[in-house]
């Protein structure tokens, strides 16, 4: 039966569709396992296209996570585009896993991860492609659904299609929720007993067993009530040892070129910059960085078993990994005989970071991105960003000296407590570094100087200080569009880019929402909506109609301000980092006050060690100890 499945796929569909390649399997390094000799088989899910999620590093650590353990069997899946998703529906065929080609819904589980709000039309897309029914209640004998990443810090909006999410790090929760799985088939437990034992795992958390009621005249949150005995509170899972975690040393290779076609090293995870509007900043913390030594190996052994030519020190602020100059050092002079150049994809807004790139001697000098995120100094205190203006032109100064010709400044409209006069201080910084790069470009140099303005809305994020504040509402952020738009006009030199309005605006209404967005988010999938994050798929209209028809208005949960008194509809999950931590910097904010990284300074009080139980780890710290 799965022979002649496979056999219909590569006759009647892999033919007819565009970029076959992503479809068909087969690339090095996949691990392929009998699947007869598995005791619990899953699919990991990317719910974007194959070349956007085959470069995403937690797949590839989760992917390799699983098959580790010999009897356990994990393969991969990924939204199809609208050419192969019709094809499949037309002749009455299920979406189907890259490696054996069977049908998702012969797996025990389907792990979708969590990146960005506007996948989540693609997920319900996905489960109904597989023939599975879409609400977790109509679900009985169907795969489990379970879901991780950074959206299941807010996972209220899918509550009710997901039968269990992963909080935190997945290498550490993961295996166990398998083993879970294996445990309920060999024990014969219906669905229920299974998730209420998987509730018991700390870092899953099982919407069934939360009851969640509202006050009707405001339609805030009252209460939200743990039963059968589950935690209140389900608090993230931490890896504290990152020398010795699971790491892939043998990627799989696409088929295809994909957005980050390269090798990826994870130097460190978390950041304690206290960024204000910043997700990642908080519910990634504590910092805990590997050793150069153990990367190094790493690195060669991704380069022995990929032949990548480029590698990736992949981070949130790579720049800040504590050894950084004598990784990069250590790297270029254990690759230097292989054609293999080392990249730095995230830089701080300094001169290091630029004299530190520039030591990587491939560096492609096309461009390189700064982020001031705002324009003016007062308004990068209130988002904490730390980066002074004279960082900022000193930066700029040094990446042109040093013969980069394009700059991208990455801005955002729409931060609490900006002014016009905000908006004017990013056009004047940009004119700034305009002039620096004509007064410090190269001689010789053919390419002309180009400054590249892009400014998306800000969007408060759950588990932030920011999240007590509502977005700002559309009309306004429009006219401050065409306000910048009109004062770059001006001059040829500097382009801006701005963000789609109703994208960023469904987004803030997701962020931040509760459980009545999923019949919102149903409908909207009903009346055609997918692929939400790309240009050519995002159809507002039908957005519009939805919540229209469920009766919800979307300016309720993007604009709406919570608070301190207020129930969260995410308050029962935590990153580690205290509530009241949030608030006070929140106080901050409105203050202008700064809060210093804790490298810089002392123990800021957020409560993520003590509350669980884990460390910094800092390697220069450790070598001086």
């Amino acid at each position: 039966m799965q022979e002649h499945f496979a056999d219909i796929l590569s006759k009647e569909i892999f033919p007819y569709v565009s970029k076959p390649a992503q479809y068909i399997g087969g690339e090095y390094n996949t691990c392929k396992k009998d699947w007869q000799d598995c005791t619990v088989k899953g699919v990991f899910i990317f719910p974007d296209t194959y070349e956007i999620g085959m470069s995403h590093l937690g797949s590839r650590i989760l992917y390799d996570v699983i098959n580790r353990i010999p009897r356990f069997l994990m393969e991969r899946a990924y939204a199809p585009l609208d050419d192969m998703e019709q094809l499949l529906r037309k002749k009455g065929l299920p979406l189907f896993s890259i490696e054996s080609k069977r049908p998702l819904g012969d797996f025990d589980f389907l792990a979708f991860t969590l990146q960005y709000e506007l996948s989540y039309s693609n997920i319900l897309n996905i489960i109904d492609l597989a023939g599975i029914p879409v609400w977790s209640a109509e679900r009985d004998d169907s795969p489990l659904i379970l879901a991780g990443g950074p959206c299941a810090y807010n996972p209220e909006p899918l509550a009710e299609f997901v039968d269990a999410f992963l909080i935190g790090d997945g290498e550490e929760c993961f295996p166990e929720v398998v083993e879970m799985i294996e445990k309920g088939k060999q024990t014969g437990w219906d669905k229920r007993t299974l998730l209420r034992h998987m509730a018991d795992i700390p870092g899953v958390y099982v919407p069934r067993f939360y009851e969640i009621t509202y006050f009707p005249e405001q339609g805030k949150i009252k209460s939200i009530t743990a039963t059968d005995g589950v935690p209140s509170v389900v608090y993230k899972r931490v890896v504290q040892d990152m020398e010795h975690c699971v790491f892939p040393e043998k990627d799989v290779l696409p088929n295809m070129q994909i957005v980050h076609d390269r090798m990826m090293l994870e130097i460190m995870r978390g950041c304690n910059r206290g960024c204000r509007f910043c997700q990642a900043g908080v519910v990634y913390r504590p910092v805990r960085e590997k050793s150069v030594e153990v990367l190094r190996k790493q690195a060669a052994l991704l380069e022995e078993n990929c032949g990548y030519d480029e590698i990736g020190l992949v981070s949130l602020s790579s720049a800040d990994y504590s050894c950084i100059e004598k990784l990069v050092t250590g790297l270029m002079d254990d690759f230097q005989n292989q054609n293999v150049s080392v990249s730095l994809p995230s830089l701080r807004a300094d001169a290091f970071s630029i004299d530190l790139a520039k030591k990587v001697h491939q560096v492609r000098k096309g461009g390189i991105t700064l982020a001031p995120e705002a324009g003016s100094q007062r308004l990068r205190d209130i988002i904490n960003k730390n980066v002074t203006e004279e960082d900022v032109l000193s930066a700029a100064k040094a990446a042109f000296s040093e013969g980069w010709t394009q700059i991208k400044l990455y801005f955002m409209i729409g931060l609490p407590g900006e002014t016009y006069e905000d908006l004017d201080a990013m056009v004047d910084l940009a004119h700034k570094i305009l002039e620096i790069g004509r007064k410090y470009k190269v001689p010789g140099l053919k390419k002309p100087i180009q400054i590249t303005v892009s400014a998306s809305s800000f969007v408060p994020k759950a588990q932030t200080p920011f999240q007590w504040l509502g977005q700002e509402d559309k009309e306004s952020i429009g006219q401050k569009q065409e306000y910048l738009r009109e004062a770059f006009r001006k001059n040829s030199k500097i382009k801006f880019n701005t963000h789609n309005l109703n994208t960023s605006f469904l987004e803030a209404s997701f962020a931040r929402g509760d459980r009545r967005l999923g019949k919102v988010l149903y409908r909207a999938w009903q009346l055609g909506c997918k692929f939400d994050g790309w240009t050519e798929f995002f159809r507002y209209d039908l957005w519009e109609s939805a919540f229209t028809l469920c009766g919800i208005s979307p300016t309720y949960y993007a604009n709406m301000n919570y608070n301190d008194t207020d129930i969260l509809p995410y308050d029962h999950i935590s990153c580690g980092v205290s509530k009241k931590w949030l608030w006070q910097e929140l106080q901050k904010a409105k203050q202008g006050i700064t809060t210093l990284d804790c490298r810089q300074g002392p123990c800021n009080g957020c409560g993520i060690c003590p509350t669980l139980q884990v460390d910094q780890v800092y390697v220069k710290r450790k070598e001086n100890d």
